[in-house]
């Protein structure tokens, strides 16, 4: 009898071992998943699947149902140009990780999936964002989400209609009535994200130019930065009880051309925001009316050319150390947290990465035009676009702000952005709450 039992169960065992791989259970070398945007014509989302060592493999591409700009930059009106949009957050998780949302900057739509245990996607919406696509590209960029209301909220660079809403229910996206505005007198912004204190009570937007950008005779931009004339770059919303914005506060972003702002790991108060004018990042407290107030800027060395563009920003899980990436550059700083305190830790702290020399930053250097980055939720490993390399690198960290290049994936070219990801242990924590 056990003759006959003996090959279903191997067969059973090979089927449960399977499984356990592919949904990256304990045993497996799969230990999470990562996320990126391949913003093409045809948009993307690339999923990898993140191992015990930081390596990436790449799992699937499933298309977004929506339109990338490509390799086409709108904000300047220039082809062949990385980080299309120049945001942040243009790939979210809730924080169950149970739905994905992505912005299609295109045609100016949001899509929505449904994310498996692991890892995989399922599209379940695609909207229009309210927008009207203008010109060769839409402008639709940064997502927040709450928790609270199920409203997602998706931030266009260009307005005067800067912030539209949709409320979620079951991965279905329907548009609430109403616009929100960046502007002020007679500004027309260039927003580069939105943000949501951890509470959900103010929702932030970061304003990188007061005007959009012109033209020299010679196709090089000119471009009016915000917060570093007029001190009112930052624009606090108040969230009301069914998700709608208040009355906009205009005030001091803490330095010029404020990109990429970042909560503290268990504040709802404290975060650190990054300047891609005035080359640093300062530590920054908004209190219960929404006022913020913020430490003086600490910058990077900039003798290579200004503005060094120091845009993206990652905090360590202990709030100790923040990974900046410096667009113009082509490299990453770290800056250590000490008591409150911040100073350049590693400058750069991996070496610069080579682009294909046709891409020049503001500064005129020439660069590969690193854009969104994400750190595991350990701290122990992080991961950089390189747009105009091709590239997607993943570092190891270390505890004196160095990173050490570990796995490097081929990408489209120029046009991906956006990373956000979890790993299947926290997932399952979530899940068992």
């Amino acid at each position: 009898m056990k003759k006959y039992f003996m090959f279903p169960l191997i067969v059973l065992a090979i089927v449960l071992a399977f499984t356990a791989c592919k949904k990256g259970h304990h045993g497996s070398n799969v230990i999470g998943t990562l996320y990126m945007q391949s913003n093409g014509i045809k948009n993307e989302i690339i999923q990898y699947a993140r191992m015990k060592d930081g390596s990436l493999e790449e799992v699937q591409r499933i298309p977004t149902g929506g339109a990338g700009s490509g390799t086409y930059k709108p904000i300047y009106d220039q082809p062949n140009q990385p980080n299309a949009f120049e945001g942040v957050k243009s790939i979210i998780l809730t924080s169950d990780y149970k739905w994905l949302f992505t912005t299609n900057g295109g045609d100016n739509s949001v899509s929505s999936f449904k994310v498996a245990d692991d890892g995989r996607l399922t599209l379940m919406d695609v909207q229009p964002t309210g927008q009207p696509v203008t010109g060769k590209s839409g402008t639709a960029k940064s997502l927040a989400y709450s928790e609270n209301t199920h409203t997602l909220y998706v931030c266009h660079a260009f307005g005067p209609d800067h912030i539209h809403t949709f409320s979620v229910n079951n991965g279905m996206l329907t548009q609430k009535p109403g616009s929100y505005t960046a502007n002020i007198g007679d500004k027309h912004r260039v927003t580069t994200e939105i943000v949501l204190t951890p509470d959900n009570k103010f929702l932030l937007v970061n304003n990188l130019f007061d005007q959009q950008p012109g033209k020299n005779p010679d196709g090089t931009p000119i471009v009016v930065v915000a917060n570093m004339v007029d001190i009112d770059g930052l624009v606090v919303f108040p969230v009301n009880s069914d998700g709608s914005l208040g009355t906009a506060i205009f005030q001091d972003a803490g330095g010029a051309a404020g990109f990429d702002l970042a909560f503290l790991h268990g504040s709802n108060n404290g975060f650190i925001n990054s300047y891609a004018a005035s080359g640093g990042i300062a530590m920054c407290n908004i209190d219960a009316s929404g006022k913020v107030t913020c430490s003086p800027v600490v910058k990077i060395n900039q003798e290579i050319g200004m503005p060094s563009e120091l845009c993206w920003i990652a905090i360590s899980p202990d709030n100790r150390q923040v990974y900046a990436t410096v667009f113009g550059y082509s490299y990453v700083s770290s800056f250590k947290i000490n008591n409150g305190n911040i100073s350049v830790q590693q400058d750069p702290a991996a070496d610069a990465v080579p682009g294909d020399g046709t891409f020049k930053a503001l500064d005129k250097v020439v660069s590969s035009g690193p854009n969104d980055s994400w750190l595991s939720p350990d701290g122990k490993y992080f991961y950089q676009i390189y747009p105009n390399a091709s590239k997607l690198i993943g570092y190891k960290t270390n505890q004196d702000g160095k990173l050490y290049k570990i796995d490097t994936k081929a990408i489209p070219y120029t046009s991906p952005q956006g990373l956000a990801g979890f790993d299947y242990t926290t997932n399952q924590q979530t899940l068992t709450k």
